[in-house]
């Protein structure tokens, strides 16, 4: 089933097209990597489906319904969550805390419940839900820890954690593996497969080829804003036009 649609989308910046007529469908369970050389457009193409930015021409569709020109957070609450390249972390706060602000969406109260104490029950299955997720991503002993503490792969495991803690359908991932060492990327793409495993679509921008050929499903690659090519890894790995355009050398991957 496809989850994720992009049907003919263009982006325009005063003279400049960051994307042009561009389409590719993301199947519910997959991890689908949306890949391409600096300035092809991935990071606009997140922007436009996250509701950080709006399509100039065609459109988006989430679970059959159009999401075009939603706010972040109504694309948020429908179930489209994301990462982003530099960790967007609250560094004076703890890990829990940290992880408790993504789980504002279900934790909804009010200033009379709030008062009153009448929220306590929501109030102790959020932070109950928060642990529990927290264990999920190997940081519940780093719990009482200051996010400034952390190092590199752990703010990125708790920066995904903040965006499970809204419970999303989707996620987007952006540059999950930048910066990393090759055992930090290794226990990043275990997690990665981890979170799909329990059921989350994943969609990622990545330059780390070894990583985008080892954990995704499918590929999308885009060129100067537009779609260059689509399909397997081993498939894109093999073809003449993305090679020329952006892979190289693949001996390596």
């Amino acid at each position: 089933m496809d989850l994720l649609e992009i049907r003919q989308v263009t982006k325009v910046f005063g003279g400049l097209t960051a994307l042009n007529e561009v389409s590719f469908h993301v199947k519910s369970g997959n991890i689908h990597g949306l890949i391409g050389p600096n300035g092809a457009g991935k990071s606009t193409m997140f922007k436009n489906i996250s509701g950080f930015s709006t399509p100039t021409s065609g459109d988006i569709f989430f679970n059959g319904h159009s999401i075009k020109g939603r706010k972040p957070s109504e694309i948020a609450h429908l179930g489209v969550a994301r990462t982003f390249q530099e960790t967007t972390l609250f560094q004076e706060l703890t890990v829990l805390e940290n992880a408790l602000v993504g789980a504002h969406k279900r934790a909804k109260t009010n200033i009379f419940s709030a008062i009153f104490n009448l929220d306590r029950h929501i109030q102790q299955e959020c932070m109950e839900k928060t642990l529990s997720m927290l264990d999920f991503m190997g940081l519940a002993e780093r719990k009482n820890q200051l996010a400034s503490e952390l190092p590199l792969g752990s703010q990125r495991a708790l920066a995904i954690t903040i965006a499970l803690a809204s419970e999303p359908v989707v996620l987007l991932m952006d540059e999950p593996f930048a910066g990393m060492n090759p055992e930090e990327t290794r226990h990043m793409m275990g997690l990665t497969e981890k979170v799909r495993q329990s059921g989350v679509t994943i969609v990622l921008v990545e330059h780390d080829m070894k990583a985008v050929m080892g954990i995704c499903d499918y590929l999308t690659v885009l060129n100067f804003g537009s779609l260059l090519a689509e399909g397997t890894p081993d498939a894109i790995r093999h073809d003449a036009k993305v090679i020329r355009a952006y892979l190289g050398n693949t001996e390596a991957m």
